[in-house]
């Protein structure tokens, strides 16, 4: 029997007819078996998110946010993406609207999202922390949607910090450039009173993108000056990177992150990739071959580095970016305007992993794609370099961006589960700049128990509950607790 929940209030006290009630106890959840798994094994469980982008001062200064409207809608280019399609001027986007004028126009467009899991998170997200689940977010229940929760956010436990602690994230890793000097990530570490454990993540993607050589150039000059060191040549990058390195890892980093239209692993000599370094640094753009060239030796040595401290390194690949030129111009990147790239990735992640798995060099690593077309690619592609020194050493991450959503986390589980071992897999990220993302751990906890509870309730998996709820247990927080080696309060 399902369990139904017949009444109760809202963050405000307010009594609530649960017969009107979209975000049940039971949402996404479909048969007893779900019900169970999700409510007995995945709900009790912290959350350990290690690949987000929330910026790690406002967790250091414990931000108040002034409304609704900066912690929801400031940065989230996912909402203005539905915002522009609905027909919402730019100016209630990214101009100069008011913060409520701002909302007003969310509210407005949040009905017509239906289908779209937007439609989900919004209300997810207005549940946990606000506790607002007593009604639908539209026009006529804005203001007063806007009145609870800007009250809550002004209170004792909505800070950066309370909301963390409200949503039971136990581990974060932020992404985090070369060059940064990780003050507030010293500032977190240094503070007993605060319990989430917050890890820097090394991401050096300005080291590969050689295609603006301005940008490129100014970078490698930063990059020098947080190194203590002049950069003079190829040999002196390197060096650079590998300085900052160390001295992420003394700040208890333990990923690296990479976000990629493509895998590079194009054959090159060092006598090459000397002189594009050398090219670039004298304000020469190469050309086509030159630069694939160039990332491809430096991601290589990049992650003979992660390999050498035991760290996990993650990439993200398949994100054609800045489509739109004119928007690009005038608002610059991660504004909306990136879409599914369609680049072949086969051969060149093959040819990545198995150099570096014939030098005896390959590292933990999460593949994430971004083109679902792409699915048992890198389904099948972990399994070449499971070597058998690490449970689940090659992961297939969890589903990325366009793919964060029911269908696309369904079918990212099911093609793990036919090619390669669903109970080893890590698990969920937020992959977001938003406090209120962490619904995403619990949404994705519920669609995995309802599927798991589906494959129980037809007879495809036993129907022991010790056996699949251990198994939820560990895809939701075991398994990447155990994987990432984060260094111990």
């Amino acid at each position: 029997m399902f369990r139904r929940v017949r009444g109760g209030r809202s963050a405000f006290g307010n009594l609530i007819n649960m017969a009107d009630v979209f975000i049940t106890d039971d949402f996404l959840l479909q048969n007893p078996a779900a019900v169970r798994l999700y409510h007995e094994y995945a709900e009790p469980l912290p959350i350990l998110d290690f690949h987000c982008h929330l910026p790690p001062r406002q967790i250091a200064e414990d931000h108040r946010f002034a409304n609704l409207a900066e912690i929801w809608l400031h940065g989230d280019h996912y909402k203005w993406r539905a915002m522009r399609a609905n027909g919402e001027p730019e100016r209630f986007c990214t101009g100069d609207a008011s913060d409520w004028e701002k909302f007003l126009a969310w509210s407005r467009t949040v009905p017509k999202t239906i289908g779209n899991p937007l439609y989900h998170w919004t209300h997810l997200e207005l549940y946990r922390p606000f506790g607002i689940r007593d009604r639908l977010l539209g026009p006529e229940t804005a203001q007063g949607i806007w009145d609870e929760c800007n009250a809550l956010l002004a209170s004792e436990g909505f800070s950066c910090r309370g909301i963390l602690r409200r949503m039971g994230v136990a581990v974060v890793c932020t992404t985090d450039d070369p060059t940064d000097n990780l003050a507030w990530h010293a500032a977190l570490a240094a503070d007993p009173a605060f319990p989430v454990r917050v890890f820097p993540t090394f991401r050096p993607d300005r080291a590969i993108a050689v295609e603006s050589v301005d940008q490129f150039n100014a970078w490698v000059d930063r990059l020098g000056e947080a190194a203590s060191l002049e950069i003079r040549d190829y040999a002196s990058l390197l060096e650079a990177l590998a300085r900052r390195h160390d001295f992420f890892h003394a700040h208890g980093c333990r990923v690296s992150d990479h976000g990629l239209d493509t895998m590079y692993a194009a054959d090159y000599t060092q006598s090459e990739v000397q002189a594009a370094f050398a090219k670039l640094r004298v304000g020469r753009e190469l050309d086509g071959e030159e630069r694939v060239k160039f990332k491809s030796a430096l991601l290589y040595e990049l992650a003979v580095m992660d390999w050498a401290k035991g760290w996990v390194q993650q990439f993200h690949i398949g994100a054609m970016r800045n489509n739109n030129t004119r928007m690009f111009r005038a608002l610059g990147p991660d504004t909306g305007f990136d879409s599914i790239g369609d680049l072949p990735v086969a051969r060149p992640l093959a040819a990545f992993l198995d150099r570096l798995d014939r030098d005896g060099r390959l590292a933990k690593t999460i593949l994430y794609n971004l083109n679902p077309a792409d699915n048992e690619v890198f389904a099948t592609m972990i399994g070449n370099f499971q070597d058998g020194t690490t449970p689940g050493k090659m992961q297939w991450g969890s589903g990325w961006w366009f793919l964060d959503q029911k269908d696309g986390m369904e079918r990212q589980m099911r093609t793990l589960a036919n090619h390669g071992l669903l109970s080893r897999f890590v698990g969920m990220v937020t992959d977001s700049r938003s406090f209120l993302s962490y619904t995403r751990h619990e949404y994705f906890r519920r669609i995995l128990c309802n599927l798991l509870g589906t494959e129980m309730e037809q007879g495809l998996a036993p129907r022991d509950f010790s056996l699949i709820g251990e198994m939820v247990r560990d895809i939701c927080y075991r398994n990447a607790a155990a994987y990432f080696g984060f260094p111990q309060s």
